[in-house]
């Protein structure tokens, strides 16, 4: 457990397994805290040095007036990577972290040695537009436990939730669990801001790094035409859609994710 002071705050981090191993960067999607990859990060640290951040304005770092941009946040995560001295790193980003991991690759790519993104997006389709007006009222509005109990409508497929109701069940407890502090809704919508602003569309064809998308096939939140339509731009991309799976990929299909991730990684360290 570390701090680093950069870009005018404090970023925090954990670092796991050991450090002779391929590095990855794992960058969790819109709640931004490291801890929500769960038991993936022992996965990972298992055969990986794995370093996982708190974003800006989220958990344990500097909960941050302004900077609530994915090209910021990339820079962020970017300047970590050199302050580690691990770079280039293999980049796993979870939709937010997906569009954080393209501005990596693109603005910073001596940082980036392959980007996976999971659930992710280059755009806002008219469909994710309206889901995120809705879900930024919600936002704005509703108690922390309400809030988490919607979201998770959003994110875990009917299928999942019908036969792992006790999981999402405790997702739920411990999303809502979290400590809030003054300022904290306020960030919240600036974050969802932020990933309705991103567009990376246009640029997408220049990643150069070897590049995996990954996308649950009922997922709600982020649909798999969002997915296909970064992997049609990236250049020699790979496209894994994973059946009866919403949008948290890696906690349904938890084994097959890591089996997925952890073969591109093994194929391109």
């Amino acid at each position: 457990m570390a701090t680093l002071q950069t870009q005018g705050i404090s970023l925090y981090y954990e670092v796991h397994g050991n450090p002779a191993d391929p590095p990855v960067l794992l960058i969790s999607g819109l709640g931004g805290t490291g801890k929500s990859w769960s038991t993936q990060i022992g996965r990972f640290a298992s055969g990986h040095y794995v370093v996982v951040p708190d974003q800006r304005g989220t958990g344990k770092s500097s909960h941050a007036g302004s900077g609530y941009t994915t090209a910021q946040l990339a820079t962020d995560m970017a300047s970590l990577v050199e302050h580690l001295g691990l770079g280039p790193m293999h980049v796993v980003g979870a939709s937010t972290g997906g569009a954080i991991g393209q501005y990596m690759a693109l603005d910073h790519p001596h940082t980036v040695r392959s980007l996976t993104m999971v659930a992710s997006f280059a755009r806002f389709d008219p469909f994710v537009k309206r889901e995120f007006e809705v879900r930024y009222k919600m936002a704005a509005g509703w108690d922390r436990h309400a809030l988490q109990s919607a979201y998770a409508l959003f994110l875990f497929s009917p299928k999942y939730t019908r036969e792992h109701p006790e999981a999402v069940t405790s997702w739920i407890e411990r999303t809502a669990a979290q400590p809030t502090g003054p300022g904290d809704r306020e960030i919240a919508l600036k974050r969802i801001d932020m990933i309705a602003c991103h567009d990376t569309y246009s640029r997408l064809g220049e990643i150069r790094q070897p590049t995996l998308v990954v996308c649950g096939e009922q997922d709600f939140c982020t649909p798999s035409e969002l997915s296909k339509e970064i992997a049609r731009a990236v250049p020699d991309s790979e496209l894994v859609i994973v059946p009866d799976c919403g949008h948290l990929v890696e906690h349904e299909k938890a084994e097959e994710f890591f089996g997925i991730v952890g073969d591109f990684i093994s194929r391109t360290a």
